[in-house]
C-alpha cells in the first residue's frame, strides 16, 4: 500500500476559549475545546503544546502522543500538566510534531440549552 505523507509540523489555534458554563448531562455535553490529530505516518508523532495568553507568560509544554496511521481527539480541558487551562480565558496554542500531522480544531458550547459546535482546521506553519 502506498501511503502518501500529508500535513505539516508546525500548527497554531488562534481562537482558544473553553466556556466556563455548560447545560446538559456530563460529561457528553461539557463545554470544551478539542484538539484533533491525524498521522497518517509509519512513525509516531510526538507533539509539543505550548499555550500562549494575553496577560500571562506562554505555558508548555503539554506532550502528546499519536500513534502512527492513527487519530487522537484531546479536550483542551483534560490538559493539566503542567498547568491546567483556565475556563473563560482566551489562548492560543502552537502544535508542534516530530513528524507531519493534519490538526483540527472543535469548540462545543454548551452554556445556554442551544448546543453550538464550531469545527475548523488549524493554521499550518512551515
Amino acid at each position: 500500500m502506498n501511503r502518501q505523507t500529508i500535513g505539516k509540523k508546525t500548527w497554531v489555534i488562534v481562537g482558544g476559549h473553553i466556556p466556563l458554563h455548560s447545560t446538559g448531562h456530563e460529561p457528553e455535553c461539557t463545554s470544551f475545546d478539542q484538539l484533533c490529530v491525524l498521522n497518517t505516518t509509519d512513525r509516531e508523532a510526538k507533539l509539543s503544546i505550548t499555550i500562549y495568553y494575553a496577560d500571562r507568560e506562554p505555558v508548555g509544554p503539554y506532550p502528546l502522543k499519536v500513534q502512527p496511521r492513527r487519530t487522537r481527539h484531546v479536550r483542551f480541558n483534560d490538559l493539566i500538566d503542567p498547568q491546567a487551562i483556565p475556563l473563560d480565558t482566551d489562548y492560543a496554542a502552537v502544535v508542534q510534531s516530530s513528524v507531519p500531522v493534519v490538526v483540527q480544531f472543535i469548540r462545543q458550547d454548551t452554556g445556554q440549552a442551544a448546543k453550538a459546535l464550531l469545527g475548523t482546521l488549524a493554521f499550518s506553519a512551515g
